[in-house]
């Protein structure tokens, strides 16, 4: 990060990661929610060494909603946009999409490009950096 720079609402960061067959727990090859909260903190790291040059570390979720289903085979985008910057918080909203989803009606590989892309889950919540430290040469 520059000198000088600071974080700027509006700044998007975005993940896709393929779901393995491992991850189903339900019938149906349904995957967890938490599984999906997982990769929004993977996001959400990406995003702080972005704007701050730091990890940072997830505080907590103002608000989750499943509105749809993630299954082992999918292909998800989760997507991170800074919405807040605080002197040492940051709110975030969060969106993770299915891009694609498997068939097995058609066989046991076959696969579909969900167009539009589905949304599956949507959060907010706020992230935490430590204070920036000064340089000698500059305090």
């Amino acid at each position: 990060m520059s000198a000088g720079a600071g974080p700027e609402p509006g700044l998007r960061v975005v993940h896709r990661r393929y779901v393995p067959h491992a991850h189903a727990h339900y019938g149906g090859a349904l995957v967890d929610g938490a599984y999906v909260l997982g990769l929004f903190g993977d996001v959400a790291t990406e995003l702080c060494v972005r704007t701050d040059g730091d990890e940072g570390l997830f505080a907590g979720y103002d608000e989750v909603r499943f509105v749809g289903p993630v299954r082992a085979g999918d292909v998800l985008e989760v997507e991170a946009v800074l919405e807040r910057v605080g002197r040492r918080s940051r709110g975030v909203a969060f969106t993770a999409r299915v891009l694609c989803r498997a068939a097995p009606q058609r066989g046991p590989s076959a696969a579909d490009v969900l167009d539009p892309p589905q949304v599956c889950t949507t959060a907010r919540g706020t992230v935490v950096v430590p204070p920036q430290q000064q340089d000698d040469d500059t305090a």
